[in-house]
């Protein structure tokens, strides 16, 4: 398998993390979905990334759609339930979590237009998306080790997913001084090989 992504997409990570707990062996192949000629749009119409190559050449995008895949692959560390009210939380999670690099992504892509072209109520609006997230997940986790209980699932890793790019893009938010909850979260995550293998360049 290929997996086309960048080393700073917060989706691209989330799968390289699934790849990483799931033991699977692939291809890195770099790409900027932005730069004319960017291979991601050879293979997905939508010219976004992770776009995962399997080996008959067949395409699989969007991070939500690679995972579920993955996990598929190997009986080793199954990461979302079969269908039932679990997957379900699993899924919620990780909604809630894409959710939030969604609205951090654009708040990046903003702050890259001319600054006569960016809108402050763009960034605002994002920002509070950002912030109500946060303080939801916060509170849905509560005391629990995990997201959804005890063992590490597709949930956690979303949401570690999303927390690392807010500290990547965005350490001002400071999002750890009054979400002590994920804060315990995160670091319990950081500390996990899949996690400091895949982390975003420091540039």
């Amino acid at each position: 398998m290929r997996l086309i992504g960048s080393l700073s997409s917060p989706y691209v990570r989330k799968v390289r993390i699934v790849l990483a707990e799931k033991k699977l062996d692939y291809e890195l192949v770099l790409d900027n979905p932005w730069d004319a000629g960017a291979q991601a749009a050879a293979h997905n119409p939508l010219g976004k990334i992770p776009c995962l190559i399997l080996d008959e050449n067949e395409a699989l995008f969007d991070s939500r759609v690679i995972v579920e895949y993955l996990d598929t692959l190997s009986p080793v560390g199954r990461l979302i339930s079969p269908p039932g009210r679990e997957r379900i939380a699993i899924k919620h999670w990780e909604a809630t979590a894409d959710g939030i690099m969604d609205a951090a992504t654009s708040i990046v892509q903003e702050s890259r237009r001319p600054p006569e072209q960016q809108s402050a109520a763009w960034v605002d609006r994002q920002t509070g998306k950002i912030t109500a997230a946060l303080a939801y997940m916060d509170a849905l986790l509560g005391e629990q080790a995990y997201c959804t209980g005890v063992n590490l699932c597709l949930a956690d890793i979303a949401v570690g997913a999303a927390l690392g790019y807010l500290d990547f893009r965005n350490p001002a938010l400071d999002w750890r001084s009054r979400h002590a909850n994920l804060a315990r979260l995160a670091e319990k995550l950081d500390g996990r090989p899949s996690f400091v293998s895949t982390r975003p360049p420091a540039n």
